[in-house]
């Protein structure tokens, strides 16, 4: 269950703890008219990026060509907190990223290995975060539907914040 406490205090920070329990997300490259897609994040927090391996001859790669923003849009597992990230993608085909979170799960996508001579990676350099955390205790919400209803205002079920994230 999300802390709401923490939400309001170190959203940041809770970002990135949701982020690193996250298996995937949806990452999308504007103005490219691709879906988004699914795809596994690789934390860096130090530079406040986000990265993926990929294919270089993805859909993905061939709409970030050049360089452009995306997003990635995120759901915990308890579907308690939402977050969209924003920010410059590109690719990086840097092999110390590579090697840094390089896995056996990763490796079971590309049949060359580290040297595969289709793997990539994107960088996603977050700028922006909204989130949404909400309670998911069935009482608060009966009783924030209950209250709701009699009173005729919105339910108070969570907290939405925004962040404004430097580049580093």
């Amino acid at each position: 269950m999300v802390d709401l406490s923490k939400t309001n205090k170190d959203p940041l920070q809770q970002l990135w703890d949701i982020l690193e329990d996250t298996r995937a997300g949806m990452l999308g490259v504007e103005d490219s008219g691709q879906p988004m897609q699914p795809m596994a994040p690789q934390l860096e927090k130090e530079s406040n990026s986000v990265w993926f391996y990929t294919r270089s001859d993805s859909d993905l790669v061939k709409a970030v060509h050049g360089g452009g923003r995306a997003q990635f849009c995120v759901i915990s597992k308890d579907h308690d907190y939402h977050a969209y990230l924003a920010g410059s993608i590109s690719e990086n085909k840097s092999r110390e990223h590579i090697d840094k979170f390089w896995s056996p799960v990763i490796s079971a996508w590309f049949e060359g290995g580290k040297d595969d001579p289709l793997l990539t990676m994107l960088q996603l350099k977050l700028d922006d975060a909204a989130i949404w955390a909400s309670s998911n205790n069935t009482l608060r919400f009966g009783w924030e539907m209950a209250k709701a209803n009699l009173t005729g205002k919105e339910p108070d079920l969570g907290v939405r914040t925004h962040i404004s994230l430097p580049h580093q």
